[in-house]
């Protein structure tokens, strides 16, 4: 199963791929290497790196997309796979064909789930959760009242504090979101690609040149288990400015391996995200109703998997 993000951010680091492993040199020496078919995707942030055509061939016949990110370290460039998926161009033409009251019921659910999973996260760090719980039975079709914003404000506030803004500037809370949010969006642009889905065909996400609007639109349920971390983060340095730490990437990246309550019982995070992706699919194709889209971990697992 593809499960493993690899990031690369050394600069002047060296990639190859050799008999089905992706090797990774810095000045002459190994330091590191991992086999392609376990890869949900390639990161490279270290702006020396270097990496062959043969390297991008050989990720793309694994559905494993590659992110080059910019000097602020957020993606500015995505290299994916335009075929393959044996049923890409009838699932894309689908897709694009798709009329706008079953996009903004789709938006819905998915407004729905990640609401729902907000107070789940609060509820998990022993904050009051119950109106934003209720939040989530009001959201109606393409959200028309925008309550994904209302309960946005409430929650950003509870969870972080009253000072808190989210934004995109760097700070040790925003990085350590944005950096989450990173490895959830190249994640789920994986499980787009391999289910024969364009990943700038969106749902609800009108950003202009932006590749990922689908990818956008599908980790807005998951985002919230990125903020349980954070919120651990913020709460172990006793509320001073922190760096983000290899072991905070480190546990932001196994976030993919987080098991939740699927149809047919527990799943990780990333095999969530490819059923979910697929069920999209269906639905595109007049075959399901419904996204599939995985329930929070039960305690247990919770405490168990984060």
């Amino acid at each position: 199963m593809q499960n493993r993000v690899i990031e690369v951010l050394s600069d002047g680091a060296y990639l190859n791929v050799s008999r089905g492993f992706l090797s990774i040199k810095i000045d002459e020496q190994p330091v590191g290497q991992v086999a392609v078919d376990d890869m949900a995707a390639l990161i490279i942030r270290g702006h020396g790196a270097s990496l062959s055509v043969n390297i991008c061939a050989r990720l793309a016949e694994a559905n494993v997309p590659i992110v080059i990110c910019d000097t602020r370290q957020a993606p500015a460039s995505v290299i994916w796979p335009v075929n393959g998926h044996f049923a890409q161009g009838l699932n894309m033409q689908a897709q694009a064909v798709a009329n706008k009251p079953l996009l903004k019921r789709l938006w819905a659910q998915l407004v729905t789930a990640k609401i729902q999973n907000q107070a789940e996260v609060l509820k998990a760090h022993n904050l009051n959760s119950a109106d934003i719980a209720a939040m989530a039975t009001r959201v109606k079709s393409g959200d028309s009242e925008n309550i994904e914003a209302q309960a946005a404000r409430k929650y950003w506030r509870r969870l972080m504090g009253e000072d808190f803004t989210r934004g995109t500037h760097q700070g040790s809370i925003n990085g350590a979101l944005n950096y989450g949010y990173t490895i959830l969006r190249t994640a789920t642009a994986r499980s787009i690609l391999a289910a024969g889905l364009h990943p700038s065909l969106s749902i609800y996400h009108q950003s202009k040149g932006d590749a990922l609007r689908l990818a956008d639109d599908l980790m807005e349920p998951f985002r919230p288990w990125v903020d349980y971390h954070v919120k651990k983060f913020a709460l172990e340095s006793n509320g001073k400015p922190f760096d983000l730490e290899r072991t905070h990437k480190a546990t932001l990246a196994g976030i993919l391996t987080m098991d939740l309550q699927a149809t047919s019982g527990a799943s990780p995070m990333q095999v969530c995200m490819d059923k979910m992706a697929q069920s999209l699919v269906q639905i595109f194709m007049g075959e399901q109703k419904k996204l599939e889209i995985p329930e929070p971990p039960l305690p247990l697992l919770r405490a168990a998997s984060i």
